[in-house]
């Protein structure tokens, strides 16, 4: 099963969603899908899913997941890769009103130079990105330290 996960942002995340929705209609992945949506307005067509849920649901989800796809949100990342998760981050982008501004593609880049995710700037690189984690099978990220690389991050950013 692949977990999708937006996050608890008050912004939409439709270009996440409506990609997902595409790539299983194609039949881009043999993986069942459920997502959290979030405040998206998109609703897919092709795989199950749900606005907001307990925390202890979600982290149930993440755990009985092959992977995650998620955006750039320190929590959502911290939970996947705590369960030994490969994640493929999707940063939201400022362009699309998918957030303030675009500190998650440097979120995203800093934990991609680690190896610790699999980055995805343009949407059209997700189905790649998928695959690539498909054919891993059950190997997993590195674990991080993810307080401490948030906390560099921030502060190397202001």
């Amino acid at each position: 099963m692949i977990f999708v996960t937006v996050g608890t942002d008050t912004h939409q995340f439709d270009r996440l969603i409506k990609a997902m929705d595409d790539l299983v209609k194609k039949k881009a992945t043999k993986e069942k899908v459920v997502a959290q949506i979030g405040n998206s307005t998109y609703e897919p067509k092709n795989f199950e899913y749900f606005r907001f849920k307990p925390y202890e649901e979600v982290e149930e989800l993440t755990k009985k997941s092959n992977f995650v796809i998620s955006h750039a949100g320190a929590g959502s990342i911290m939970l996947a890769l705590e369960n030994k998760k490969p994640v493929i981050v999707v940063p939201r982008l400022k362009k699309y009103d998918e957030h303030v501004n675009d500190h998650q593609i440097e979120i995203t880049k800093e934990l991609e130079k680690q190896g610790r995710i699999l980055g995805v700037y343009d949407i059209s690189e997700l189905k790649e990105k998928i695959n690539k984690v498909e054919k891993m099978k059950s190997k997993s990220f590195p674990k991080p330290r993810i307080p401490g690389i948030i906390e560099n991050f921030i502060k190397s950013s202001f």
